[in-house]
């Protein structure tokens, strides 16, 4: 399994975004971290081992992006400016990253993953950029940003607020996206993922949601998920 590690600078962001690239070609797979997690989370929990039997055939090629929670959502800022940065790195990901790996494939879209409050940010990138994204993967994901903000509210909150959003989106790449809400009994976002399941119903939106046994919010947890969704792509 080829790992190649990379820094992409960002014009969006003013800075390089540091990466780790799994395997050569096939199906480009974008992993998000969790809260505060890094660009090597994924690999040091074990989660690209677990798919390495697809990497190594060329069946996907795994992009691991660093996040920026820790100077958007979880920095010691004004509410606005918290999301403001987000966008950035909204931006960053539509504009500058994902154009050059989405044509790996004839589709030109990628699938997106992301564990725990990573599949906010993986959600909320797919479902603003339904035109990008082919299949999305949330584990235990997390789909509201509003304790961050402390009763503010504005615009770009609601456009980058899945669960509020998502009830008025129309966009016809939605109905065609394959999404998995991966979560489970003993699961902390259980309830957040019957919720937003529920919005998806509500629109018709084909989904899956898995809610597994009574298994913990933990990389046990995932590491049984990730490999089953993969082999849906």
């Amino acid at each position: 399994m080829k790992e190649t590690y990379t820094e992409f600078y960002s014009h969006h962001l003013g800075h390089n975004v540091k990466m780790l690239t799994f395997g050569t070609h096939g199906y480009p797979l974008v992993i998000f971290p969790t809260t505060l997690g890094s660009y090597f989370e994924a690999k040091d929990r074990g989660m690209l081992e677990s798919i390495r039997w697809f990497i190594d055939r060329g069946f996907v090629q795994v992009f691991c992006p660093d996040s920026i929670n820790n100077a958007s959502w979880y920095a010691d800022i004004h509410p606005k400016h918290k999301v403001e940065r987000h966008i950035q790195y909204d931006r960053f990901l539509a504009e500058e990253f994902v154009p050059q790996i989405r044509h790996n494939t004839g589709t030109g879209r990628i699938a997106a993953c992301g564990i725990s409050f990573g599949g906010f940010s993986a959600s909320n990138f797919a479902f603003r950029h339904p035109d990008m994204v082919s299949h999305l993967f949330c584990l235990s994901g997390a789909f509201d940003i509003k304790s961050f903000l402390y009763g503010y509210y504005d615009d770009n909150v609601y456009f980058n607020n899945p669960v509020d959003f998502m009830p008025e989106a129309n966009h016809p790449d939605l109905w065609n996206m394959k999404i998995v809400l991966g979560t489970s009994n003993w699961d902390i976002c259980l309830d957040n993922n019957l919720k937003f399941s529920e919005i998806l119903r509500r629109k018709n939106i084909p989904h899956w949601l898995d809610v597994r046994g009574d298994i913990e919010h933990d990389w046990p947890l995932w590491l049984e998920m990730l490999p089953h969704y993969v082999s849906l792509i």
